[in-house]
């Protein structure tokens, strides 16, 4: 039996994830980031560093003095739809996007 498709050499996928490290307005919270519809659409996880370091994440330090911050982490193929979301949002401050192998 062969294959219709030859398999994709490895490292020729793109990024797998895309995490996005957003800083809160001050009184705002994980609630306020993203909707309830973007969240079941997307699968997205928004997570404390402490959340994520107890999930495999590691390596991400917050900036200093910049505030409460959040992790959303999002597959490749939705990062343009969360990016957007945080771009129109009152709840953030900052972000930066860091794509995932």
């Amino acid at each position: 039996m062969t294959a219709l498709v030859d398999a994709a050499p490895p490292g020729d996928h793109g990024p797998m994830m895309t995490v996005f490290e957003v800083y809160l307005a001050e009184g705002t919270g994980s609630a306020d980031l993203l909707s309830a519809e973007v969240l079941k659409e997307t699968g997205a996880q928004v997570m404390t560093l402490k959340e994520a370091e107890l999930v495999g994440f590691q390596g991400l330090q917050a900036l200093n003095g910049a505030g409460d911050v959040r992790l959303i982490a999002v597959a490749a193929r939705d990062a343009a739809w969360i990016h957007r979301c945080l771009e129109g949002s009152g709840a953030v401050v900052s972000f930066r996007a860091h794509q995932v192998d």
